[in-house]
């Protein structure tokens, strides 16, 4: 496969701007699998969760995409409901705070962040209702720099159930 060859590694790094193939962490080494490689290049700080937690995480997250898709569309358009109704989807509430603190239970940090990230996107809504597409516009703008900070800041870490009973501990 080529995406485990030495040399196919190094050229992307090359390709990708960096100084040398000595930022990679071995080049040349045979790690145990690409996803440990992966492991060690991405250093954002791990969010352990179980599979189905991951996968739930993962699908919100898409859903959040939509959101903003939906949101841009809408404000192009004028249809300040529209904006409304899919900023409510990003927005906070107590379901969404719950589900949160059950996603960064074992990662300190993450459910004030991943909150924050919710109580921002309050303001999409609030513009909306005021039929203020500059302020909808600020207000994605900062839910987006939001958003983007948290996911420059973490990683889902799949682990099992015997992981996360050691981590319960």
């Amino acid at each position: 496969m080529i995406a485990t060859r030495p040399w196919f590694a190094i050229l992307s790094v090359m390709a990708c701007g960096a100084e040398s193939p000595a930022a990679l962490p071995s080049a040349t080494a045979s790690p145990d699998s690409p996803a440990q490689l992966l492991g060690e290049l991405d250093t954002r700080a791990p969010v352990p969760l179980l599979p189905q937690m991951a996968q739930h995480q993962k699908e919100s997250m898409r859903d959040h995409l939509v959101a903003v898709q939906e949101i841009v569309s809408a404000i192009a358009r004028d249809d300040f409901e529209a904006v409304e109704n899919a900023g409510a989807r990003l927005g906070s509430s107590e379901a969404m705070s719950h589900t949160c603190g059950q996603m960064g239970a074992f990662a300190p940090g993450f459910t004030e962040q991943a909150t924050d990230f919710h109580r921002v996107a309050d303001g999409i809504a609030a513009a909306a209702r005021k039929r203020d597409g500059a302020g909808v516009l600020t207000s994605l703008s900062r839910t987006l720099a939001a958003c983007t900070g948290c996911h420059a800041s973490w990683k889902q870490e799949v682990v099992d159930a015997a992981t996360m009973g050691e981590l319960a501990r």
